[in-house]
């Protein structure tokens, strides 16, 4: 068992991250664009060049942050991409699907990730193969982190917006008036032990099934990855 470095770490989170977090919020913008809303587009924000969409906080300074600390788990955020529902053409069953598509994309990469490790690890390739199954469990992680926690039904995640869409008009407006405090929501639920233990069992669940696609090294890579020794 070896021990990476911080700079190793990062090296390692980085790619999956941001990858994680741009193509979510292009998914966004792209089926909004699908269903009539070219407000992404003419913003210049369906492009999977990265710097468009970073946020300093939720891109650089929480996954950094939680890597330093050895949480465990990593999470971020990137800028939302801009969507107009009165430019869709069915505004509420439409922003249900848009909104739906960001935790899709990160189930979608989560299981590309996992191929990657397991391809890196059959190749045996010196230098390359251990780092690429690393950045593969990485991916894995953080893309079932950021589908689950976006599900939640608190505005504005995407499972919010869900919400907001099926419920009949009167009743979503109500509850659309709960974003500005959707985020003080998740800090309390995260400082009671309510949101690890609401996120935790569906996390695992389909972390584990992906680590099958992996096979059996994906514990000794995990301990590398987390520093177990």
């Amino acid at each position: 068992m070896f021990e990476l470095s911080l700079l190793q770490q990062i090296a390692i989170w980085a790619i999956p991250v941001l990858f994680a977090i741009t193509v979510h919020e292009v998914s966004h913008g792209w089926v909004a664009r699908r269903f009539g809303d070219r407000t992404a587009e003419m913003m210049g924000r369906l492009t999977l060049n990265p710097v468009k969409h970073i946020d300093p906080v939720g891109t650089i300074v929480v996954p950094l942050a939680l890597l330093l600390m050895s949480s465990g788990f990593i999470f971020g955020w990137a800028k939302p991409v801009p969507v107009a529902q009165q430019n869709l053409r069915n505004p509420r069953r439409d922003m249900a699907i848009v909104a739906a598509a960001g935790p899709v994309s990160n189930l979608i990469q989560a299981l590309i990730w996992a191929v990657i490790a397991k391809i890196a690890l059959m190749i045996n390739l010196p230098y390359v193969s251990m780092p690429m199954a690393l950045m593969g469990v990485a991916g894995i992680l953080i893309n079932i982190v950021l589908a689950v926690l976006n599900l939640l039904p608190v505005p504005p995640l995407d499972g919010g917006r869900v919400v907001s869409s099926l419920l009949p008009p009167h009743l979503s407006d109500k509850f659309d008036r709960l974003e500005p405090y959707g985020l003080l929501v998740l800090v309390a639920l995260l400082a009671t032990g309510v949101l690890g233990t609401v996120l935790g069992p569906p996390t695992a669940y389909l972390q584990g099934i992906l680590f099958t696609v992996i096979g059996p090294e994906a514990v000794y890579l995990l301990r590398i990855l987390f520093g177990l020794g």
